[in-house]
């Protein structure tokens, strides 16, 4: 038995990268996994590799979270979990950021987090259980250079994440954030953030290169019935690099 067997979960993004080892991950703990990304092709595959549903969606725009959600509770009956693990990952420096690019990252990270967990929570109070789980990052402890835009994103998604706990838990539902550090895979191998690769191995207490694969656990763990007395948390899971 999984720790999921019978759930079924919404995971943005889950095309590549952390998002596809947490579809991989949840499916192996037993749930039904429905993947909202843009990347239509890459969702369609990893959706047919657990056996699951992809529905092409921008997480920005109001109408389609709706849709999504409605889409996974008219083809499965309800929704379970939520994982808002969808975002833009800058390498932009501090004097390079302006409005236009500001406004980009707010939309899509921050903006798209609320849409999401509002149509999903409303999705969840019907039957009174819920699991979200917001991919934040552990660059919001570190002050890590090149992404203020980015980290200020997350921390609004971190503090929004406390926030809902002390809101829907009422309603049976948990919601908590997992905060990955700088992680190797076929997205990050391909932007600036690589070069930094050997340099956080040496701030990590254990000395090896995170992949999305170590990610997965901790969000599965939220995400299942196991993890119902934890809400408006945030687990770091990047191989000791924050302490705190």
């Amino acid at each position: 038995m999984g720790k999921l067997d019978g759930r079924v979960a919404i995971v943005t993004g889950g095309a590549q990268g952390i998002g596809r080892a947490i579809v991989d991950k949840l499916a192996d703990e037993g749930a039904t996994v429905v993947i909202g990304d843009l990347a239509a092709e890459k969702a369609e595959a990893a959706a047919a590799a657990v056996g699951g549903l992809a529905v092409a969606t921008d997480i920005a725009e109001p109408d389609q979270c709706a849709d999504l959600v409605a889409t996974t509770v008219d083809r499965f009956g309800r929704l379970d979990v939520l994982v808002n693990n969808a975002a833009i990952v800058p390498f932009t420096a501090w004097d390079d950021i302006d409005f236009v690019e500001w406004r980009r990252l707010m939309r899509v990270n921050l903006d798209g987090t609320f849409l999401m967990c509002k149509a999903g929570s409303d999705a969840m109070r019907s039957t009174e259980y819920g699991r979200i789980v917001n991919i934040v990052s552990n660059s919001i402890l570190a002050g890590t250079p090149n992404m203020a835009h980015y980290e200020a994103t997350k921390g609004g998604v971190m503090a929004l994440t406390r926030a809902m706990a002390t809101e829907l838990g009422g309603y049976g539902i948990t919601v908590n954030s997992v905060a990955p550090g700088l992680t190797k895979n076929e997205h990050t191998d391909q932007t600036p953030h690589a070069n930094a690769y050997d340099f956080v191995v040496s701030l990590q207490a254990l000395p090896r290169q995170g992949v999305s694969e170590d990610i997965a656990p901790a969000v599965a763990f939220l995400a299942s019935e196991e993890a119902g007395w934890i809400t408006g948390q945030m687990l770091v899971s990047d191989a000791g690099m924050v302490r705190y």
